[in-house]
This record gives structure tokens, sequence and C-alpha cells, in this order.
């Protein structure tokens, strides 16, 4: 079987298996409320959205870092919690520097090195000494404007942030990738760094739906600095036509449970909705796809109707803590913050 269509059947055969998701999974009970939204300030770099919580245990509280957008472009932010549920924003921790090609107009800082159990609360891990993030960032002014890129940040306090240089270009990668790479998530296993991340294509043409794709992959590293993209990638690709994540699986969120990798993603369908689901496999390349939506869109005037998506998992006192964000209304006038769902009732 030639190359190219041995890959076209694998990744149709991937995208049509299915598995039962543990019940460890499950997040059935929504908070109902958002647990942070914007700022009202005109001025303040999150006065317009807040987007794609990451969520982690230090100290002894919860923080969130969410990205913050305030018309020209992308920021990060950091909130602070004793109970999962009352948030204070503490301020911007990583901002657009004017100077600099990569950051000029957009920093998103999307995940911090930590605990990744499925059932552990996130704690922080130092990496040498500092705390390590992972960001995305666009090059043009606007709402995910030009084909962003992926590197690593450095941190003493979680305040102020040192930028490495990108270490992932989409020029770089394969056809899937082109259009820009999106959010990263890195986990640390066994002496090697997993970087997942989700990627779009460049602009489709009108025969096949226009727009573009999203898909997730993920690259390795000994070292942080050589990075290898997974020959196989996308891992998680679209599914057929009419199923949820046919547009879009996107924003890996990945944990282990047991010996059990399990990426949350976010799918978006052909209708136009977003929700979160999650696929399963025994190691970080061939996770199968499960049958079951963990986070849906809500009924009309619930905070999240129009979209429930971009996952951010932690355990604490005995329940799974499901943090996603929540759109309401139609683009340009929607109210998108973030809410929660958890395993055990309110």
């Amino acid at each position: 079987m030639p190359t190219h269509t041995r890959r076209t059947f694998l990744l149709a055969t991937a995208s049509a298996l299915h598995a039962t998701p543990p019940a460890s999974l499950a997040t059935p009970h929504k908070y109902g409320k958002l647990v942070l939204e914007a700022s009202t300030g005109g001025a303040a770099f999150d006065c317009k959205t807040v987007d794609c919580p990451f969520v982690f245990h230090h100290q002894g509280r919860f923080y969130m870092t969410y990205v913050g957008f305030d018309g020209t472009g992308y920021q990060t932010g950091l909130a602070v919690s004793a109970n999962l549920v009352d948030w204070r924003k503490q301020g911007c921790i990583l901002g657009r520097d004017p100077a600099s090609p990569v950051t000029r107009y957009n920093i998103a800082m999307n995940w911090i090195v930590r605990e990744n159990a499925l059932q552990s609360p996130g704690n922080l891990k130092k990496v040498d000494g500092r705390f390590l993030g992972v960001y995305h960032a666009y090059p043009n002014p606007g709402l995910e404007e030009g084909p962003a890129v992926i590197g690593l940040c450095w941190s003493g306090d979680l305040h102020h942030w040192t930028i490495d240089p990108p270490c992932l270009q989409p020029g770089d990668g394969a056809d899937w990738e082109r259009g820009g790479l999106y959010k990263p998530c890195l986990v640390e296993r066994r002496g090697t760094w997993y970087l997942f991340y989700n990627a779009k294509t460049q602009n489709l043409p009108r025969s096949q739906g226009g727009g573009w794709r999203e898909q997730t992959g993920v690259a390795t590293s000994r070292d942080l600095k050589v990075w290898t993209r997974y020959d196989g990638n996308p891992i998680i690709p679209n599914g057929p036509a009419g199923s949820l994540d046919e547009r879009f699986a996107s924003d890996p969120c990945v944990v282990l449970d047991g010996n059990r990798w399990v990426i949350f993603y976010y799918s978006f369908d052909k209708t136009g909705k977003a929700r979160d689901l999650a696929a399963v496999g025994n190691d970080a390349f061939h996770p199968v796809k499960t049958d079951q939506i963990l986070i849906d869109v809500g009924p009309p005037g619930s905070v999240d109707s129009t979209f429930a998506h971009k996952p951010s998992v932690v355990w604490h006192e005995g329940a799974l803590y499901h943090f996603y964000c929540a759109v309401s209304g139609k683009y340009p006038n929607e109210i998108r913050g973030i809410s929660v769902a958890r395993s055990r009732p309110w």
C-alpha cells in the first residue's frame, strides 16, 4: 500500500474507533455560572473576553492561568482560589512586547509543568529550579490572526516570565499544521518530554467547506531543545462527516489515569457547536476517542449555550473538576468566560 494511501486509511480507521469512557472522567454536574468573567475596565488586558483556563495547585491554593483579549491581541492572566469556585484575579503575568517580533501583539501561556495524575490537584513541579511554561503567539493584531508559533517560558515566582524563542513553527510541519499552532500542553514521562498541541490547516477551498480544520498532534524531546514531531500526527484527527469533531479536534489537556493516557479535547462540528470530549490510550501516540460528550452545550439562556469547550481538569476533595470556556450569544456580541463542572453534585 503506498505511504499516502496507508496514512489516509489509518486516519480514517482511527477516527472511526471509539471506546467507552472510564467513569473516572465523568463530570456531569455543571456549576451553571461563570466563575471568571471579562473585566469591566475598558483598558484592562481582559476587557473583552477571558478564555483557555489552565488550573493547578501551588502552596496550598489553586491558581488559574487564563487568556485575556482586549481587542488587539491575547495576553495571559492569573487568578487564585481556595475552593475552585470563588476566583480573584491577580493581573496580567505575561504581556505583549512591542519590541518582539514573536510577542508584539499576542502571548498566550496555556500550560505550566505540573503533576499530571488524573486524581491529583495538579501541584506545580520545578524544572532546574524554575517553573516551566509553554505559550503560543500569533504574529498579527486581532483575534487569532496569522500562523501562531509555540515556545517555552520560565519563571521563579509565576509573575515574571522569561520567553524562549519558538521551538515549533508551523512552516516546519505537515499540511495539517501549516495554518498555525494552537494550545500547547507539556508533560514529562520517564525522561521524555511530550509537547501536545493542536494546529490548523491553511484555509480550505469552498469545495471542502471553506474555513480550516484543527487537529491534535505531539512532539517529543529529551532535552527541551530538540523537538521531533511524531510521524503519525495528527494523533487525534478530525472525525468523518457528521461527527462531533469533523471540523476541530483541539486544545489537548493531557493527564494520566494510572498507566492510561487521557487526552481531554474539544470538538467543533458543522452545526457550529463546540463540546468537550476525551480520547484514551495505552501510550501518548495512539489515543482512541471515547463515545460520550463530557461537557455539552447548555440550553438557551445558559452561560454555555453556544460553546462548552477548552478543558482543564484537577482533583479536589474526592471530586474531579472540569473547567472550560463557556460561551453564550453570537460573535461579535458573545459572552465568553470560564465555568466548571464536577463529578459530584454541588
